[in-house]
């Protein structure tokens, strides 16, 4: 239990540092981009719902990049519990991320 509340600290403040660097960046785009989809007509909403799509992977490829740095730091016997912690917080705190 140790672990995880000094993780969950943690990757609130990973997710805090995430969402300060991305908010003028990916985290801005997803908006826009939903947006877009949102106001899209038919005939454009395939092409802004791919185009939401992509900038929610590159935020999930983002938050993956500072996950595995980090975790790459821990004893073998901490990082799956790391990554789950950060897993969950991630998603609750962006849920278009699911």
């Amino acid at each position: 239990m140790m672990f995880r509340r000094r993780f969950s600290d943690l990757v609130a403040r990973q997710l805090d540092v995430f969402a300060v660097d991305e908010a003028d960046g990916l985290l801005a785009e997803v908006h826009e981009t939903k947006a877009r989809y949102d106001r899209a007509d038919r005939s454009e909403a395939e092409e802004a719902y791919g185009d939401y799509v992509d900038v929610v992977d590159a935020v999930r490829d983002a938050l993956a990049d500072m996950r595995d740095r980090f975790a790459r730091t821990l004893e073998d016997d901490a990082v799956e519990e790391y990554e789950a912690v950060f897993e969950r917080a991630a998603m609750r705190r962006w849920r278009w991320l699911g």
